[in-house]
């Protein structure tokens, strides 16, 4: 049913979710788990890439390094923590084991592994010094266990799948509760695997038997959100440059998706007709690689490259997982914390105040429970104070019940007439959070219009900033 705007504005004078005469608000599938909700609010998390590469200068080790080399000077993962809280972080994503199979923690299934290293004499355990941390300083944990291990003479063999179980068993119950389990999509190929030295392929669909290893999961830890190609939890998003589509949903088809797909490009933006709530995660690595490589200091990304990255991914109704390559010493570099850090603090400078915020407006009042509702064709008109300077607009559904807009529009009233705002990109999706960016204009008012949505859509927020132009 079509509202015309003076109904609207009519309507828009109480503070409790908006609904039509008669008209009750279904739930629109797919639709998230609680866990789902809390995990996309996180927005921006960190990655960390430490092990053996670090010191043999690698990005994937081939599985013949001898744990011998792995000896950091000055580790300090407190150091860590304090890193990613100043640099806003919600939580970090720790790689327990690469694809050259060795593990960061004293497992007892393997002797490569931290236990056959010098670093505290073999008595140390970093997935365990890091959890430890997080607690410390408020950040959730999550863990990186690759399926692909070029190290172990049996990776092929109907073994190895109980021996990843296994690992997993001990990762799930050692270290308290964990947000996200990291499933990589490399999958087979040339590794040592016990002195072999051959090509080993397997089919990534059937091999690793997946349902076991989501069973075992959510057994031992049941919010935990798993990350791969196609979830369960969450969906990589086809890139490793952090950036989402402007058309983003957060929808697969079920049983589609598997690790290794070979229509990645399709994650960008996920499936519209999709069955089952997948949201996207943006990876992506602070510098050009994901462990460390001095030759790459002075390749940090820059402030305005993170910039981008954040408004191309939380912007894009996704979240944003930052890598750390941690040195050879075991900290982070300054080079990268202090860009961390300053790539916080711009983002704070630009969204810091809402030029629309009103308590008396579900759509402006800051609390994600409460929303107005929209048809299809519906107009939302939003006064600002004065006439004043904007350049960036977010916008928010209630996700809990699904996610519906289609296609929208943003007009300004400048004072004499209604003028397009064009952000130079496709206004269709918005999801948990849309932002965009456009040259700064001089507004009255805002109108939001729904040209298009699967039901009736939930606005949540509706947010208006001016970021100073640098």
């Amino acid at each position: 049913m079509k509202k015309t705007l003076s109904a609207i504005l009519l309507l828009l004078q109480v503070s409790v979710p908006i609904f039509s005469e008669n008209e009750a608000i279904v739930p629109c599938p797919p639709l998230p788990t609680s866990h789902q909700v809390a995990w996309q609010q996180m927005e921006t998390y960190a990655f960390v890439h430490f092990g053996l590469n670090t010191f043999t200068d690698q990005e994937w080790g081939y599985g013949d390094i001898s744990p011998e080399k792995f000896n950091p000077t000055d580790l300090d993962c407190e150091q860590w923590a304090r890193v990613f809280v100043e640099a806003g972080m919600k939580g970090v994503i720790f790689t327990a084991k690469h694809h050259d199979g060795f593990c960061l923690w004293p497992t007892k299934y393997t002797d490569y592994s931290i236990r056959a290293s010098p670093y505290l004499d073999g008595k140390g355990d970093i997935v365990g010094q890091l959890a430890e941390a997080c607690r410390k300083y408020g950040l959730k944990f999550g863990l990186y266990l690759s399926p692909w291990d070029r190290h172990q003479a049996f990776y092929g063999t109907p073994l190895y799948p109980e021996y990843y179980v296994l690992q997993m068993e001990e990762l799930l119950t050692n270290y308290g509760e964990l947000f996200e389990i990291w499933l990589d999509g490399a999958n087979g190929g040339d590794g040592w695997y016990g002195g072999a030295k051959e090509v080993r392929k397997i089919d990534s669909r059937t091999y690793y038997n997946i349902p076991r290893i989501h069973e075992t999961v959510f057994r031992l830890q049941p919010q935990v959100i798993i990350f791969s190609d196609g979830g369960p939890g969450c969906r990589w998003v086809g890139n490793e440059k952090g950036f989402a589509g402007a058309t983003n949903w957060s929808f697969l088809h079920s049983n589609k998706v598997f690790p290794g797909y070979d229509r990645s490009k399709e994650l960008t933006s996920g499936h519209r007709d999709g069955d089952v709530w997948v949201p996207a995660e943006c990876d992506v690595s602070i510098r050009p690689g994901w462990f460390y490589h001095k030759a790459e200091d002075e390749k940090v990304k820059t402030v305005d490259q993170l910039v981008d990255i954040y408004y191309r991914s939380v912007g894009h109704n996704a979240t944003m997982l930052l890598n750390f390559p941690v040195d050879r010493t075991g900290r982070i570099h300054p080079n990268d914390s202090l860009r961390a850090v300053a790539f916080h603090q711009r983002i704070q400078q630009e969204l810091g105040k809402n030029l629309l915020a009103d308590k008396k407006k579900p759509e402006t009042d800051g609390d994600f429970e409460t929303y107005t509702v929209l048809h299809s064709g519906s107009v939302l008109e939003l006064n600002l104070p004065k006439r004043t300077k904007l350049n960036r607009l977010l916008l928010q559904e209630y996700i809990p019940l699904g996610q519906r807009a289609e296609e929208f529009r943003i007009d300004y009233y400048d004072g004499s007439a209604w003028h397009p705002i064009d952000a130079g990109e496709e206004t269709t999706t918005i999801g948990y959070k849309r932002i965009l960016r456009f040259p700064a204009v001089q507004a009255r008012r805002l109108r939001l219009t729904i040209l298009g949505s699967r039901a009736p859509v939930l606005i949540s927020e509706v947010a208006a900033f001016y970021a100073p132009e640098l």
